[in-house]
């Protein structure tokens, strides 16, 4: 398993509990694959470079992650499918 960093925008119109459900959905895709959750950061309502679907803000989760290659496939399928999920961002973290 190798290390990634993934970075996802939740629409501004869900509360602390819809990010959260959100954060928890993409958590058990995650585990769901063998995976492991390291850690989880919520970096809260922050303003967008550029309208995304309207939206000029959007709330901010970090989250880094274990992952195997099948899970990377189950997380952005599970993103894709998240309607509140306006963007993501997987990336692996090099291993220096």
């Amino acid at each position: 398993m190798r290390e990634y960093e993934l970075v996802f925008i939740v629409d501004p119109t869900q509360d602390e509990e819809g990010v959260a459900a959100v954060t928890d959905r993409v958590t058990r895709a995650i585990t769901s694959t063998k995976g492991e959750v390291t850690r989880v950061d919520v970096w809260g309502r922050r303003k967008l470079a550029y309208p995304i679907k309207r939206f000029r803000e959007g709330t901010y989760v970090l989250l880094r992650a274990l992952l195997t290659p099948e899970g990377i496939a189950e997380v952005e399928r599970t993103l894709k499918l998240t309607e509140p999920v306006l963007r993501h961002l997987l990336v692996r973290t090099d291993e220096t």
